[in-house]
């Protein structure tokens, strides 16, 4: 074994006795996995920077597992200023586009962190290590947030496409000014495209550190630098989800903050931007 790590998967880089090197994931099997493994090899195949899937995904007990080559090396290119911004809006379009084609059994239910379109009548998706904690210590501008923003978010009626839902920087890894990796295929989601731009510019500052918001001016960098790759501009609808679906993730954080009695950085973050954030998204 060259490492393991467990999150919510859990990952074990292996070097088999042929000599090959391969990571091997895990993770509870929610109906997710070969949908997202089958979009990665389709990705992969046409050359796009992430690794290859080896197997297909297979149950083992409980859980949904499968095998991928190896892609070490990059580095993390950490800020969050518009001029990073941009780097990465530029590398989230092309993603984007790859996927346009992709025909793939919708991986639902989304990642908790963009699962606005859970079918519950509160706030948050249900989710029980979170649920069963006192939520009295949420700070209610958090509460009021994710409300509104969701809100926002359901009465749009915008259709779902493929994405990424966790393109933070600490998933993806560079040589120089290009791209050599885009990891976590685990967390692709069915959401608007638009909403999905905007989580995307909201958390991509996350390198090793906790998660945070970006500036106001980083994400709509970000926006900018999404249309111009993909040629096409957003109608003022779109625009007003992509500033709604940017406080999503942020509001999910600081509510993981709270409840784990963690430093207040997405919560902080949130504080300060939501009230223009919100404005933005005509919420």
């Amino acid at each position: 074994m060259l490492f393991g790590l467990e999150q919510i998967s859990a990952v074990f880089a292996l070097r088999l006795t042929s000599g090959l090197d391969v990571v091997v994931k895990a993770r509870a099997d929610d109906g997710r996995a070969a949908s997202c493994v089958a979009a990665q090899a389709r990705l992969a195949e046409r050359g796009f920077p992430c690794a290859r899937p080896l197997t297909p995904v297979v149950r083992a007990g409980s859980l949904a597992v499968h095998a991928e080559e190896f892609r070490p090396g990059g580095d993390i290119v950490p800020g969050e200023t518009p001029d990073v911004a941009v780097r990465y809006a530029e590398v989230f379009a092309r993603l984007m586009a790859a996927l346009a084609d992709v025909r793939v059994a919708p991986p639902l239910p989304n990642p908790r962190w963009v699962r606005w379109d859970h079918p519950g009548a509160g706030v948050w998706p249900a989710i029980g290590f979170l649920d069963d904690r006192d939520q009295r210590v949420v700070p209610a501008h958090v509460v009021d947030t994710a409300g509104r923003a969701r809100e926002r978010l359901l009465s749009a009626g915008l259709p779902c496409v493929l994405g990424h839902a966790d393109f933070e920087a600490q998933n993806l890894r560079w040589r120089g000014p290009q791209v050599w990796a885009v990891h976590d295929w685990d967390s692709l989601a069915w959401q608007p495209e638009a909403a999905l731009v905007g989580a995307a510019s909201g958390v991509f500052p996350r390198g090793a550190g906790l998660p945070t918001l970006a500036p106001v001016e980083s994400s709509e960098a970000f926006v900018s630098a999404y249309q111009a790759v993909r040629g096409r501009a957003f109608t003022a609808v779109e625009l007003e989800v992509v500033w709604a679906a940017s406080l999503w993730p942020a509001a999910h954080n600081a509510r993981w903050e709270a409840l784990h009695g963690q430093p207040p950085v997405c919560g902080d973050a949130l504080r300060a931007q939501a009230a223009e954030r919100l404005r933005r998204a005509n919420a």
